[in-house]
């Protein structure tokens, strides 16, 4: 099915998923592909296409102190540890987080089964819930994380309908109106600085592009109109239309990834500045019925000036680069 076709809604009872393994693709070309070049950092993606759901792993071999910053009312992480080694991104919502569990399988498997305290490895999950537009229970189990892990790459990444991001749907107004989303990344060199962006866009928001028009989401099945949500809302106010819940299950997962030494105060504001700004690509954002995480985490490689206020502000635009990628909209 095509990205730009709209996203189906549920139409029947879920087909149960009998745990037996299942075929994966790893490492899928999406619809393109965004290079970079960050040492100490790689990136894949493995994927159920019976559901369709996938994961997509961050791999640090080396180490970064993290800042996490959750919003919104649905957030599905576990761990959100000060440091990690890999994040594992996942649709089939909480179920989902399994595949993180399988990413520590591998890095045992990896580390000859050393279990002194040195060498345990520091994982998070976090997840998407991508169940709406199809009719079964697949997710991606512990199997699905550890082959993720074995398919990352340290020169580009997969962007689209891909990874964590093949089943997510944006634009959830009703959703009869979704739209697909996806997985988005974007990468720049500044000076001696580094900066990744990596996202997973399954919002109950549209996404919007630097003109302030709606370019995924929300798209009136009759008309062919895509519309901001605030003109359906003022809508509901005014008839006073009781009872209308907005529709669960949506959640977007960010990693912003550097190699600029920051405090850990700095990280945390980094972190929250560069996740505050991503309201102007998605409209609504962090609404009680998303759980929008993102995890900044440096390598702690370089030192530039003022680097919370300068890079968050670089690392911001990027973030909306990386929105749009997810989408694949110039």
């Amino acid at each position: 099915m095509s990205k730009h076709q709209p996203a189906p809604p549920r139409t029947s009872s879920p087909i149960g998923n009998d745990h037996r393994h299942r075929p994966a693709v790893l490492g899928a070309a999406g619809d393109g592909w965004v290079e970079f070049d960050l040492p100490g950092v790689a990136i894949g993606t493995a994927e159920y296409p019976d559901g369709p759901t996938g994961v997509t792993v961050l791999s640090l071999p080396g180490g970064a102190r993290t800042a996490v910053d959750k919003r919104g009312g649905a957030v599905g992480v576990s761990g959100g540890f000060p440091y990690h080694h890999a994040l594992c991104f996942a649709g089939g919502s909480s179920f989902g987080l399994a595949a993180a569990s399988g990413v520590y399988d591998e890095l045992l498997r990896r580390n000859g089964y050393a279990t002194d305290f040195g060498s345990l490895p520091v994982v998070s999950g976090a997840v998407v819930y991508d169940f709406t537009p199809r009719d079964n229970a697949v997710y991606p189990d512990a199997q699905l994380g550890a082959e993720g892990l074995r398919a990352v790459r340290t020169d580009r990444v997969a962007v689209g309908r891909v990874g964590a991001g093949v089943g997510a749907t944006v634009g959830k107004v009703d959703n009869a109106r979704a739209e697909w989303g996806g997985q988005g990344a974007a990468f720049a060199r500044v000076g001696a600085a580094r900066l990744l962006v990596l996202t997973v866009v399954n919002a109950m928001g549209v996404v919007v592009d630097r003109a302030g028009e709606v370019v995924r989401g929300n798209l009136d099945p009759e008309t062919g109109r895509r519309r901001h949500p605030a003109e359906d809302y003022a809508e509901l106010i005014a008839a006073a239309t009781p009872d209308l819940a907005p529709p669960g299950g949506n959640t977007t997962l960010t990693a912003v990834v550097t190699n600029v030494r920051m405090t850990d105060t700095e990280l945390a504001q980094f972190a929250t500045q560069v996740h505050s700004s991503m309201h102007r690509a998605i409209q609504p954002f962090h609404t009680i019925a998303d759980g929008d995480t993102l995890f900044a985490l440096t390598t702690d490689e370089v030192t530039v000036p003022a680097p919370s206020l300068r890079l968050g502000t670089v690392a911001a635009e990027l973030a909306w680069d990386a929105v749009l990628a997810s989408v694949d909209t110039p």
